[in-house]
């Protein structure tokens, strides 16, 4: 065992110790303990991209912030990044589906904490923020931009010429490519910034983890009840994993990958092809990461059919604002979702589908307690 392991197991016991020192008045058994710890803590340290030289740096961080809110990128001007990415819904839309310049197929997911992402999108066709940035800039559906209208508008505005200077210390220069790229790269170092509040759950956590009694019995009753669900026999925790709330990988939870008459959404089949096709992924001329360390997760991603249906599993921290839900926004309400699986048709999963996947078959009283416990992780504090 490296010395770094060691440490990391010293920690945990010593964590555990003072959990189980004082044990907790709550429906969670000690069976529990472990799980709930690894939902934390929360904040993450500040992200620091290496394949995008101007990951945490101030000046792109701000030039970004102006840059997603411009519409002067889209291809006719009437629409910005915060068109469907808006502050107040989790940096989602509300909408079903997404709607750009022409209606999208899926539902737009929120930016918050998306900084702490491997794969972006509802396939993982991305494995970087600032190539998932530049993709909408560029989709027809979308803002329908170009690399050259992208570029020109950049070097035809004293002040977006100003700020590129400022973020990348020259001015933008004739390549359209690599200028376009570059406000990619400053969209996402302001993303990166974008880190959901704490929680009620998160002080009930770090509460259990120094053995504070009277801390954690601030925690509602039925929070309580709904988090032992959440850990025990619902096994959520399985994709739901970590302080984000999600693994970062792809299931196939049997909602309908059906877009219309004839047409069907691949998810991550379609996307592992789009990521490796791309000229903007971590294997490509424009990551800034010499090492190309941050690209090994690209270089061994295996397409195959199991692929097929999966998306993203999304993060729970404050999904009282993403509403509706699913990649293809089908489930308008938490309750909803809820019910999804408390009633799953297990033959809806195609044959290499999560085996994890069994009905719940909720009671009336298990689903207000996981409906408690799922609204403890939204945060009270706004931007």
């Amino acid at each position: 065992m490296t010395r770094r392991r060691r440490l990391g197991a010293a920690l945990v016991a010593l964590l555990m110790g003072a959990a189980l020192a004082q044990p907790l008045v709550s429906p969670l058994s000690n069976e529990d303990l472990p799980r709930l710890l690894a939902h934390g803590p929360w904040p993450p340290p500040p992200v620091h991209d290496p394949s995008n030289r101007a990951s945490a740096r101030p000046a792109a961080i701000g030039y970004g912030a102006a840059l997603f809110h411009d519409t002067r990128l889209s291809r006719d001007g009437s629409l910005a990044c915060a068109s469907c990415h808006q502050p107040a819904r989790g940096f989602s839309d509300g909408l079903p589906r997404s709607v750009g310049l022409q209606p999208g197929t899926r539902n737009t997911l929120g930016l918050d904490n998306v900084g702490q992402q491997r794969w972006l999108s509802w396939d993982g066709a991305n494995d970087n923020l600032w190539a998932q940035s530049l993709r909408p800039l560029l989709d027809a559906r979308e803002m329908g931009s170009s690399l050259a209208q992208v570029a020109r508008t950049v070097r035809g505005d004293p002040g977006l010429r100003d700020g590129y200077r400022r973020a990348f210390g020259q001015d933008p220069g004739a390549d359209d490519e690599a200028v376009a790229v570059d406000v990619a790269k400053a969209l996402a170092a302001y993303q990166e910034t974008l880190v959901s509040p704490r929680t009620p759950f998160d002080e009930f956590r770090d509460a259990v983890a120094r053995g504070d009694r009277q801390a954690a019995a601030a925690y509602p009753a039925a929070a309580q009840r709904g988090l032992a669900l959440f850990l025990g026999r619902g096994r959520c925790y399985v994709c739901h994993s970590g302080p984000t709330f999600s693994n970062g990988e792809f299931s196939d939870i049997g909602v309908p990958f059906f877009i219309g008459r004839g047409q069907v959404d691949p998810g991550r089949h379609g996307g592992i092809q789009v990521l490796q096709r791309s000229r903007y992924n971590l294997l490509g001329p424009f990551n800034d990461d010499a090492s190309r360390s941050s690209a090994t997760p690209t270089r061994h991603v295996l397409l195959e059919h199991r692929h097929f249906g999966e998306f993203k599993v999304p993060s729970l921290r404050n999904l009282a604002r993403t509403a509706p839900y699913m990649h293809n926004g089908s489930l308008k309400t938490l309750r909803e979702v809820l019910r999804h699986y408390s009633e799953l048709d297990e033959n809806r999963l195609h044959a290499d589908g999560e085996a994890i996947l069994v009905s719940l078959r909720l009671s009336e009283a298990e689903t207000e307690d996981l409906l408690a416990f799922l609204d403890s992780l939204n945060a009270a504090a706004t931007r």
